[in-house]
């Protein structure tokens, strides 16, 4: 069987921008959901059925009964992809759906270790060994899941898709290695194109989904988000209603102001074509109706309003945007 198409779910910030709702709510319409990058330094929010699940590696589509796969970009950490599977299991999933890419590389003690002694406080990494990781894999001195085919046995990923097939992004665009402001940023790509890794042509993405929010967050260290930001009430107030800790840290994020000028650079780079703007309610609880444009921060007085220069302005910025859809809280589906 030939894929049909693909299509890619992508954060256009600095993650948590809630791509694992919006996976959810796609993930019955696809054959297979897979992920192409980072390690369990991420993690997807889900809800189904008004029940609340978290995962760090492992895509979402196992929580719809669709095959999941992990593959040869992401980097792997047994203990704690087993003990994932064990989570899912014990919550009544499918695990048997879950399969890894052989040439995924696997995470051991050291390289967490490294990462600890390191990497942790210097740049606020999660300290879960995935930079060390890939700096191995580039030196070409790394361990392969296949390397390990024994441990893994009932997980390795036979690298056939077809049908339909969703792609789910870890962190956000403003994390890549290549576009974030390096050198606080994660340790892969978190650009749509690098899903071609998982072993299909560009020629076959349809649509790509980009995930933000109506406010910015950012967890770890970076000059962009200073410590100066805890000093306002305002953002203060919209990081206590929206909730704002990581999935997998638990870290509390800091907040600012939309940033219109860094979401048309996102738009355009990712090449996003249907925009997901979530926590619209957190905006209108607290009546903070703030925006960043042109370097300058704007203010209107009503939630229509904002969302009408959202939109304005980002469909006459951008060449391949197609829709814009206004989204509230993840357990808000």
């Amino acid at each position: 069987m030939n894929i049909q198409f693909v299509d890619i779910c992508v954060g256009l910030s600095w993650g948590d921008e809630g791509k694992g709702k919006i996976v959810s709510q796609l993930s019955n319409q696809y054959d297979f959901v897979c992920r192409w990058a980072g390690g369990n330094n991420a993690g997807h929010t889900i809800y189904v059925n008004g029940n609340k699940y978290a995962t760090h590696l492992i895509p979402s589509g196992v929580f719809h009964g669709i095959p999941s796969i992990i593959g040869p970009g992401c980097v792997v950490h047994k203990e704690s992809f087993f003990d994932e599977i064990n989570y899912l299991h014990k919550n009544g999933f499918n695990t048997k759906l879950v399969k890894i890419s052989p040439k995924a590389h696997i995470i051991t003690e050291e390289h967490i270790e490294e990462d600890k002694q390191k990497y942790n406080k210097v740049l606020g990494t999660t300290a879960k060994g995935i930079g060390t990781c890939y700096s191995d894999k580039y030196a070409r001195k790394g361990i392969r899941v296949q390397d390990r085919k024994e441990e893994f046995k009932e997980f390795i990923w036979d690298e056939k898709l077809f049908g339909k097939v969703l792609c789910e992004g870890a962190q956000g665009f403003w994390l890549d290695i290549d576009y974030g402001n390096y050198p606080y940023v994660t340790s892969s790509s978190c650009l749509p194109h690098s899903a071609c890794t998982l072993g299909f042509a560009p020629q076959k993405i349809r649509n790509i989904f980009g995930a933000v929010k109506m406010y910015d967050t950012r967890v770890g260290k970076d000059p962009d988000f200073p410590d100066d930001l805890l000093c306002n009430q305002e953002l203060m107030t919209l990081a206590q209603e929206g909730n704002e800790y990581g999935t997998t840290t638990n870290r509390a994020r800091l907040v600012n102001y939309l940033n219109l000028d860094k979401l048309i650079s996102a738009i355009e780079v990712s090449g996003t074509t249907e925009l997901i703007i979530s926590k619209v309610d957190i905006v209108e609880k607290t009546n903070i109706f703030r925006y960043y444009y042109q370097d300058i921060l704007h203010t209107v007085d009503t939630l229509q309003q904002m969302k009408d220069d959202i939109q304005e302005i980002l469909y006459s910025n951008t060449s391949l945007l197609k829709n814009i859809i206004f989204s509230s809280n993840p357990e808000k589906i």
